[in-house]
């Protein structure tokens, strides 16, 4: 067990969130994103009465296409299960990021088209790890073609760097992998002495 033991405790609540993408014939990528919340108790809901630790609280799906630049050409968001008949109602509205790109401001521009009422919490938090899994399923498969950008594109900075931790432009994977990029100790240094 990868955390250290825990206190004594009775399970509640589960939520479970499942990502897979797709590599389609037409050289598209399917990406879809499940989930399902469910108590461990008996629960109640004003409009679906009492639901069993079987029954489904939330249990939601997106698909999006994207191709090879992570732009979105289809989107399709349903809501199977909910605590409340509208939330289906606001699925149609994710239709708002066909054409737009995952990248950098992802998640700016999620709240901004869909945030608070605009949106549904739970949908909106599904791209989160749906925009992680695109570029897990895509990036490996289209190396070869990032490669070649940055040969063509020596100066620009590659979008990993500065993205988590590991690519930290200060840091040892970046020293590495990206010296022209680094902006660590030895480059402070080396420019100190000039």
């Amino acid at each position: 067990m990868p955390l250290s033991p825990a206190a004594a405790r009775q399970p509640i609540h589960h939520r479970s969130i499942n990502c897979k993408g797709y590599q389609r014939e037409d050289g598209l990528w399917d990406i879809e994103a499940h989930l399902r919340d469910n108590k461990f108790v008996p629960f109640h809901t004003q409009t679906r009465g009492d639901l069993s630790p079987e029954d489904a609280v939330h249990d939601m799906w997106i698909r999006i296409t994207v191709d090879d630049d992570y732009l979105i050409h289809d989107l399709e968001a349903v809501i199977d299960a909910s605590p409340f008949v509208v939330c289906p109602e606001i699925t149609a509205r994710f239709q708002l990021l066909k054409g737009l790109r995952i990248g950098a401001g992802w998640n700016k521009m999620l709240k901004e088209l869909l945030g608070d009422v605009k949106g549904c919490t739970h949908l909106v938090e599904l791209f989160g790890p749906l925009a992680t899994t695109a570029f897990q399923t895509i990036y490996p498969q289209t190396r070869a073609k990032h490669q070649q950008e940055l040969e063509a594109h020596p100066h620009k900075k590659p979008v990993l760097i500065d993205s988590c931790h590991a690519f930290d432009s200060k840091g040892v994977v970046v020293k590495q992998y990206f010296p022209k990029f680094y902006t660590g100790k030895q480059l402070e240094e080396e420019l100190s002495s000039q």
